[in-house]
């Protein structure tokens, strides 16, 4: 319903009864909302018994907390040449530009138009004599404004709604190079690993090899037989075997984080970091809400549940009437030579009025619509809380078993390391045979291996509780913010 060329004046001369019906028409215009829906629940810290206290604080770029520039260069290309993280920003990006376009809903609108046409108006039609019949040209010039204010909260709420749809894309964005990050930074670790387990595969066979030197010696001096020498020299190839296969290992984690850092498969084929270069931090011994609450995915549903809820409010602001003001200005003639002349200048103010009659049935069902979105929100927030939660537990679990698991292997392949040079020296002084020190040497090379192995699962883990915990990225989405005039 649309009430146009109705000015000021008009409405001043207005009979009170007059005033009171339209002010009632507009009321009876307001559509019944139906009744209230009550919102999914979100879940709270205290249903998932973590602390509401702050325990520590994971630093920005988490992963330099490592210690390894040649890590810390890696994650920076990984980021730059990523596709995952470039399609986020893209999608940040499109997200900002829509709330930007929200923003400009109750700016006041300008435009200006020109236009000639020659035309030959008919004899017979609308147009009356003189011109009727004949052929003019006709001029026009016109500017014009329009303003639709927002009386009821509607198009505050739209750009509410896509603000928070871009902070939660930028938050998107934040989680996938956090999650880049990690996949590198622990890709990393897994070749540190394998080159340490190699370097463990290179000195069993080192030792072997001097085994089977000692053997031949106590061969030739008949103090042993061609059994303890074929024991002896079989052990060699099953040093080859598992150094071989760590090479092969080696070689394809190369090539996976080159791919990861978007270059050739063979781009990293001397990459070589070292587990002892890598250094660990203190972490907490608590997850508290502030670590869990920033992190980017979580972030991100929580902003997608603050849009949501702006969306309800636009939707309610639907069963209000929708209010708009139209002026222009400008000029109109028949004939050129008269276009620009004083009497032929022409204004006016259309203020429009639209009534949501007869439209409370589909008003309703897109509340709804709007209300299961909500639902749908707060229940993928929840979902990603308890996603979070898990795994920053089960990593701080292992990280202090892990702790107390190193200390009893040290002292375990201290004592198998000792065991193994008292056999050696036994077997040489003819106290001992072949199969002790065998024995001794098995026990030696599985503490090497759980001792790399554990070392590397500390670092491992840490990462992936870093990770967990927000990977170190600080919430600055309440910062997204439109500008206007670009």
């Amino acid at each position: 319903m649309s009430l146009t060329r109705f000015s000021a004046m008009d409405a001043l001369r207005l009979p009170a009864a007059a005033t009171a019906l339209f002010a009632a028409l507009v009321l009876a215009g307001c559509a019944s909302q139906g009744p209230d829906h009550p919102a999914y629940q979100q879940v709270q810290a205290q249903d998932l018994g973590l602390s509401g206290q702050r325990e520590t604080i994971v630093p920005e770029q988490w992963w330099k907390q490592l210690g390894d520039a040649q890590l810390d260069a890696l994650i920076v290309t990984a980021l730059e040449g990523s596709p995952s993280v470039a399609a986020s920003h893209a999608r940040f990006d499109k997200a900002a530009a829509m709330a930007q376009a929200s923003s400009t809903a109750t700016d006041i609108h300008g435009s200006v138009s020109a236009s000639g046409t020659r035309q030959h108006y008919s004899e017979n039609g609308l147009v009356p004599a003189p011109i009727a019949g004949h052929t003019y040209n006709t001029g026009d010039i016109q500017a014009g404004l329009s303003w639709k204010p927002d009386f009821f909260g509607r198009y505050a709420a739209e750009l509410e709604a896509a603000l928070g749809q871009a902070r939660a894309a930028k938050a998107d964005s934040a989680a996938a190079a956090n999650q880049i990050a990690e996949k590198v930074a622990r890709s990393y670790v897994t070749l540190a690993r394998q080159l340490a387990q190699r370097e463990v595969a290179e000195r069993t066979l080192a030792q072997r090899k001097s085994l089977l030197d000692l053997s031949q010696q106590r061969t030739r001096q008949g103090l042993d037989s061609q059994v303890e020498l074929t024991q002896a020299e079989a052990a060699l190839p099953d040093a080859d075997t598992q150094i071989e296969m760590l090479s092969e290992q080696i070689t394809l984690t190369r090539r996976t984080i080159a791919v990861l850092c978007a270059q050739a498969p063979d781009a990293q084929n001397g990459l070589s970091p070292r587990l002892d270069q890598l250094k660990v931090e203190q972490v907490p011994s608590t997850i508290g809400t502030d670590l869990l609450g920033r992190r980017p995915d979580v972030v991100a549903a929580r902003w997608r549940v603050e849009a949501a809820t702006q969306g309800i409010t636009s939707a309610r602001a639907d069963f209000y009437p929708d209010i708009s003001i139209t002026a222009f200005i400008g000029l109109n003639a028949i004939g050129f030579d008269k276009l620009f002349n004083a009497s032929s200048r022409q204004m006016g103010v259309t203020p429009a009025l639209r009534l949501p009659i007869f439209e409370g049935e589909r008003l309703r069902a897109q509340l709804r619509g709007k209300q299961a979105d909500l639902d749908t929100a707060i229940a993928q927030y929840n979902g990603t809380v308890f996603d979070a939660v898990k795994p920053a537990g089960d990593a701080m679990a292992s990280v202090q078993s892990l702790e107390r698991q190193q200390k009893l292997q040290r002292e375990s392949l201290s004592k198998a390391e000792r065991a193994y040079d008292f056999a050696v020296q036994r077997y040489k002084a003819g106290l001992a045979n072949q199969i002790v020190v065998l024995n001794t040497e098995g026990q030696v090379i599985n503490q090497r291996r759980l001792a790399v192995d554990l070392r590397a699962r500390e670092l491992d883990t840490r990462i992936a509780l870093m990770a967990a915990l927000g990977g170190g990225w600080q919430d600055d989405t309440a910062s997204v913010q439109v500008s206007k005039g670009q």
